[in-house]
């Protein structure tokens, strides 16, 4: 477990970690064994768009219909390169029918910018040539293909049920009727346009999105990302149950960054899953605890698994404004998720790794302190209003100047000073390998958000072009009457049904265009509105019974599935209860006067404490059935905004404790009687 790196010795617990960098444990195919000289292209080309990305990023993004189509061209080429469409894993070579498809995504795509660029299209709006609907339905064709290879079925599905719907306006009942629309005017809105398939969500995609998984994947490749972690697991790794809250940090903050709950937890959960195990707790305790925290990071800033980005795009709201708001709620969730883990761990009675074990958490913070600059500059520049990917480039740019450490400098100057020929293409080779193996990195992980969004961009295409919107608000807000609570509870029905099986990403934008206009319709904040939807999003990764983060850490910890699913959604249970009170109470959200935003996250934290020692029986020392009861109602009753329900619960768990402080005070003092 003692790796050495350029700077000398330093303990890392992170060197045996396997990285997915395929996203096929999620998706409907299997990723290909490339080797050669198509490797090689599928890497130059990783590495040209990304380079191309963060370049962007630092100097200005050109026109929509230049850089979408810029980036669907080379992601959709790299998905039908690396995933075969099968569910075998193939051979080491790309067919001849994918390198078809490639050819066909570039001609589709370049003839729609080629056309665009020159007014052609714009110039015969509403009348395109057979030839422009030819290529729109080819284009379309090849984006749900590049789906249904990078997510599974479910999304593609999705997207085709909504442009039957556009077909089949007149055969709809009640208030989803409407006048029906031609292929051609559905290929035309969809794919010849910016209110389609090149709309706001590819364009997020090929924006924020994209630099901030290149960033996140120079965090993982220099090492940044591996010390946080190890750091994380110093601190913690001592404590009773520390593996587990090891886990909570570290997939919160990997979690943010990665965009996919499932992703996340297939990386981190095979370093953590076996450590939790190792330490006592059971299978499906530790895969659960994985699930949850690796959810959860969807909606912890800064990133928000780009979710963030998209809301900003949406909504019109600043993503310094959303991150913010999105703060609070987050940091109960993650409250609840490692007090849950605490009392688990002292019910059981485990103990922490001794520290012979364990790396020396001070030492290594204070060996790499630059490490933190990156992640420093990100928030200041955020903070100073810079916009988010000017913030994500400087990051991106903190991070090579910190991978160039001090003794990496000296080398090179004294290889160079002393004319070693050899030694200077060594570490010249060393640094154009990190940067490049970033790079591709990035783009690898971005596959999956660029295929969702592409996708969803055809789902947001049909609702603007037939009003489903709308009627979907009327539908909600016709069932619920004057009811919020009614509309709440439909709305997040329909969040976890929908989000099911989907990357956040993609799970979001769906929401946004159905969802939230439902909520907002009944007066419900606009910003309080899209985090609800997004979080009811996000908890279907762990909701029966397409919960597909479960599912994967189920795999790793060879547990039962539904078990771990049940155990997962009761850690989280706080995931599903927070949105009401941000609706309710938008204290929460950082609205208000400072003094009821104090009190409204003090009262909120100890009822989801208290509800975390409610779910796992546990407090001072065993619950008994009824102290559980008190325990969770005062919790729940804490947790509703109002001061006399404040009251109500503080004197319901301070019942609880005293009487719980008593019992084990006797327990403590009782004097054993010999038989």
């Amino acid at each position: 477990m003692v790796s050495t790196d350029t700077e000398g010795a330093d303990i890392s617990l992170t060197d045996k970690k396997p990285v997915a960098t395929d996203g096929s444990h999620w998706s409907g195919t299997a990723r290909r064994q490339l080797d050669g000289r198509t490797k090689l292209i599928a890497v130059s080309l990783a590495v040209i768009i990304g380079a191309y990305h963060v370049y962007t990023a630092g100097t200005g993004v050109p026109g929509a219909f230049i850089n979408r189509p810029v980036h669907l061209v080379f992601m959709a080429s790299l998905v039908f390169i690396w995933y075969s469409p099968k569910l075998q894993t193939e051979r080491t070579t790309v067919p001849w029918y994918d390198w078809l498809l490639v050819g066909l995504t570039a001609v589709s795509v370049f003839y729609l910018t080629y056309h665009m660029q020159y007014g052609e299209l714009a110039g015969r709006a509403g009348s395109p040539l057979l030839q422009d609907i030819i290529v729109g339905i080819v284009g379309t064709l090849l984006v749900l293909e590049m789906a249904r290879r990078m997510t599974g079925l479910i999304l593609p599905i999705i997207a085709v049920g909504f442009m039957a719907y556009a077909y089949l306006g007149p055969y709809m009942p009640g208030l989803f009727a409407h006048r029906g629309y031609s292929l051609t005017r559905i290929i035309s809105h969809l794919y010849l346009s910016t209110e389609g398939i090149f709309g706001l969500p590819l364009g997020v995609s090929a924006t924020f999105v994209i630099v901030f998984i290149i960033f996140g994947a120079f965090l993982e490749t220099t090492g940044i990302g591996d010390w946080f972690i190890d750091v994380a697991y110093g601190i913690t790794g001592r404590l009773s149950g520390g593996p587990a809250k090891t886990s909570v940090l570290a997939s919160g903050f990997m979690g943010s960054l990665s965009g996919s709950a499932v992703a996340n937890t297939a990386t981190t959960g095979a370093f953590t899953i076996p450590l939790m195990k190792r330490t006592g707790f059971d299978s499906e305790y530790a895969g659960a605890v994985e699930s949850a925290a690796s959810t959860g990071g969807q909606v912890l800033p800064p990133v928000m698994a780009a979710a963030a980005f998209i809301m900003a795009a949406w909504t019109g709201i600043s993503y310094a404004t959303i991150i913010a708001a999105a703060a609070i709620p987050a940091l109960l969730y993650f409250l609840s998720v490692g007090f849950a883990v605490h009392f688990r761990a002292k019910k059981q009675g485990l103990k922490g790794l001794p520290a012979s074990e364990l790396p020396d958490a001070r030492r290594l913070f204070i060996s790499k302190i630059h490490y933190t600059i990156p992640l420093i500059a990100l928030v200041y520049f955020l903070a100073e209003g810079f916009s988010a990917m000017l913030a994500g480039f400087y990051a991106i740019m903190f991070t090579l100047a910190v991978a160039l450490s001090r003794r990496n400098l000296v080398d090179f100057g004294r290889a160079v000073t002393s004319g070693n020929v050899s030694e200077t293409r060594t570490l010249t080779t060393r640094g154009i390998s990190t940067v490049t193996r970033a790079l591709d990195r990035g783009v690898q992980m971005t596959l999956v958000v660029a295929a969702a969004c592409a996708t969803a961009g055809i789902v947001v295409g049909v609702v603007t072009l037939t009003g489903l919107g709308l009627r979907f608000a009327s539908l909600v807000s016709a069932l619920a009457g004057d009811v919020i609570l009614i509309a709440l509870v439909l709305t997040m029905i329909t969040s976890i049904i929908l989000g099911m099986g989907l990357p956040t990403t993609a799970a979001y934008i769906v929401l946004a265009a159905l969802g939230a206009p439902a909520l907002t319709q009944m007066g419900v904040d606009l910003l309080a509105a899209h985090l609800f939807i997004l979080y009811f999003g996000v908890m279907s990764s762990i909701t029966p019974p397409i919960m597909l983060a479960v599912f994967a850490a189920a795999g790793i910890a060879e547990s039962d599935p539904w078990r771990t699913g049940f155990q997962s959604v009761k850690i989280a249970l706080v995931g599903f209860i927070i949105p009401y009170l941000f609706v309710y109470g938008n204290e929460l959200l950082l609205v208000g006067s400072t003094t009821a935003i104090v009190l409204t996250t003090l009262t909120a934290a100890i009822g989801v404490i208290a509800l975390a020692s409610g779910l796992q029986s546990y407090l001072l020392t065993d619950l008994s059935r009824g102290e559980r009861v008190l325990l969770c109602v005062g919790a729940l009753v804490l947790l509703m905004p109002g001061v006399l329900t404040d009251v109500a619960g503080i004197v319901l768990l301070s019942g609880v404790v005293g009487y719980q402080y008593l019992s084990l005070s006797r327990e403590q003092t009782a004097i054993p009687i010999s038989p």
